[in-house]
């Protein structure tokens, strides 16, 4: 632990927060606290406001207009892993709230001097099972490795298996449950929204059978807040249509719905010049809008989230402040330059203050590696 960090941390809270009082009191304590026990606690203001400017700081995030009304579960003295997934299931039920999606994260134990934190597994708390069937892939392809994880744990898939099948979640514990090694829990039914997809215009499209869940829970990356590392930080916000879309449904390693799409439609698929697959990308985009708002689902538009997002940075330049953006994160999956984010330059993403991290090894137990 760098007392440094933990001072510039406090530093930051007691500047944006100026009713906290002065910062040399609570500095003063830190760093005694550190030279005591390797480390420091965060009090609930200090992890709350450390989880929103972690959001601020996500340069691949176009959602970050909305970072003050982050709503924090604080489950710190969580570290048992069946707790874990029982307190990520209350996550499910608390952010959905029947489709009306309030963006929410859940914190559990840090690591420290006296052992880890717990960590989940999964990617995100909802994806959907990949099972390898005679040379082709059953659901998601993203997720075989995944998968086949899941099963050696004794997770047993339904009968019959299916293109949407949830996934287990797949937790270790902190603590002095971290030796037990990683353990599979299943995610109650009632627990996950899911939307059919429909199309206004297309009546056909229905039988295609797809759906999707309505929350994007990222669940597998590290929260850094003044040199404190929370391991298992799980947090989301809602979907943009198009990260659905264009890249879960179309991508040619995910669901690669759009020759079967542009089939449906009767498109010439002969040449890429037909623009088929834009044509079939934009009706898909078209029927996930449709089939979230006839639901009651938050769902974001390319369109209206792009304006939101230059409000946001105009905000954030206003206050003084350096706002990191990955421009080949922000700009949407299609018609970029239709958007406003595609015709500026941005700051670079930086690598400092309270941030949310993806650790190659995180990253692995996401595939289904833990090595």
């Amino acid at each position: 632990m760098d007392p440094e960090v933990a001072e510039e941390f406090v530093r930051l809270f007691h500047t944006e927060n100026p009713t906290a009082g002065p910062a040399e009191p609570r500095v003063a304590a830190v760093r005694e606290e550190i030279a005591r026990t390797g480390t420091y606690v965060h009090t609930h203001a200090e992890l709350e406001f450390g989880a929103r400017i972690a959001w601020r700081n996500s340069a691949r995030c176009i959602g970050r207009l909305y970072w003050r009304s982050l709503h924090l579960r604080d489950r710190r003295h969580v570290t048992a892993p069946e707790q874990v997934a029982a307190e990520c299931v209350g996550h499910l039920r608390e952010a959905t709230r029947r489709g009306r999606i309030r963006s929410t994260i859940t914190i559990f134990a840090p690591d420290g001097p006296a052992g880890p934190g717990p960590r989940v597994w999964n990617e995100q708390l909802i994806r959907y099972a990949g099972y390898r069937a005679g040379g082709r892939v059953l659901g998601d392809p993203r997720y075989v490795g995944f998968t086949d994880t899941a099963r050696s744990l004794g997770w047993l898939p339904p009968s019959p298996m299916g293109r949407f099948d949830v996934l287990p979640l797949v937790v270790s514990g902190g603590g002095e449950h971290a030796a037990a090694g990683p353990q599979f829990f299943e995610v109650p039914r009632d627990a996950v929204l899911e939307v059919a997809l429909a199309h206004a215009e297309h009546p056909w499209f229905a039988e295609l059978g797809l759906r999707w869940h309505a929350l994007p829970v990222i669940s597998n990356m590290r929260l850094d807040i003044g040199g404190v590392s929370y391991p298992a930080a799980p947090f989301n916000g809602w979907y943009m249509a198009t990260e659905i879309s264009a890249r879960n449904l179309a991508d040619s390693d995910r669901y690669d719905m759009l020759a079967e799409v542009a089939e449906a439609m009767g498109l010439d698929t002969s040449s890429d010049r037909t623009l088929w697959r834009d044509r079939a990308a934009i009706e898909l985009t078209a029927a996930v809008q449709h089939s979230f708002d006839e639901a009651g689902v938050s769902l974001a538009d390319h369109h209206g989230e792009s304006r939101r997002f230059l409000r946001f940075v105009e905000k954030e330049e206003a206050a003084g402040r350096h706002c990191p953006v990955d421009w080949s994160w922000i700009v949407p999956p299609i018609s970029g330059g239709l958007t406003p984010v595609f015709h500026r330059y941005y700051d670079e993403p930086t690598d400092t203050g309270p941030m949310f991290r993806l650790d190659d090894q995180a990253a692995a137990r996401g595939q289904g590696c833990p090595h």
